[in-house]
């Protein structure tokens, strides 16, 4: 297993922190999409929507190609259900995942972790899902509950359950990386370049604010998936990565010994 106190972006290119969504219906549009990325592009999301028409068959096409995966399915089910689960995946696909995402208890995490042993896929606990906002956490959790705290509560219990990292967005992002350090892994979905539709994100960020804020892997969909050069689209943000990471570090320099920036 990877330490999570490995620092994950530390002398990895800007490009191997983007992750495209393939957000789409067929296999077919899914390799058309990786195809039209292949100079820009390594790390590719499939989530329900590709994984209900196709199951493990674009995983393994990417696999096969050398492309890193996150199959992001926020599994949380009862423990003993969900590890059986992962145990019907296709033989050698666990090995070919970088991340898969979970949601649950603590429980879950600790049975999943064992049932995986060292090695991949990455764990990662869903903190808030970025299309919710204050009320919904509210209705969810109680009226005196509030974003950053159920953020923070999760992420907390997910790390001590075991977890690689967590999914984390917003303005959720600096905090969690202030308080725990280079501890997890910090993975951000709701990426928008600036100007762009917010569609049903709610608590979005820019490539440049995520990789400031210090988020390890940035997931971006349709800003590059509807775009009409979706190669240009995504060095356009793997420059703002770049130049986030580079804003982070000088930042990271000039605060007072024993600080994180914020």
């Amino acid at each position: 297993m990877t330490p999570r106190s490995e620092a994950v972006h530390e002398g990895r290119d800007a490009a191997e922190r983007l992750i495209v969504a393939l957000d789409v219906d067929t296999c077919d549009e899914a390799m058309r999409l990786v195809a039209r990325l292949e100079d820009s592009a390594s790390f590719f999301k499939v989530g329900w929507q590709l994984f209900m028409g196709t199951h493990f068959q674009v995983p393994r096409a990417l696999a096969e190609r050398g492309k890193k995966i996150f199959l992001d399915l926020k599994m949380g089910d009862i423990p003993a259900t969900i590890v059986r689960a992962l145990g019907n995946m296709p033989r050698g696909m666990p090995e070919s995942l970088e991340m898969m995402t979970f949601q649950g208890a603590s429980s879950l995490m600790e049975s999943v972790r064992r049932a995986r042993g060292a090695g991949n896929p990455r764990l990662l606990m869903v903190t808030v899902l970025s299309s919710l906002e204050d009320r919904d956490v509210q209705e969810l959790h109680g009226e005196r509950a509030t974003m950053d705290g159920v953020v923070a509560l999760r992420a907390r219990r997910a790390l001590d359950a075991g977890c690689d990292g967590v999914i984390a967005s917003g303005d959720s992002v600096g905090k969690l990386r202030a308080e725990l350090g280079s501890e997890a892994l910090i993975v951000t979905p709701g990426i928008r370049p600036p100007g762009a539709p917010a569609d049903d994100q709610r608590r979005l960020l820019t490539p440049f604010q995520a990789a400031r804020d210090g988020a390890d892997y940035l997931v971006v969909g349709r800003p590059i998936r509807d775009a009409a050069d979706p190669g240009a689209v995504a060095r356009g943000m793997i420059e703002e990565i770049r130049a986030g990471t580079a804003e982070r570090e000088r930042s990271t320099s000039r605060a007072p010994r024993g600080d994180s920036p914020r």
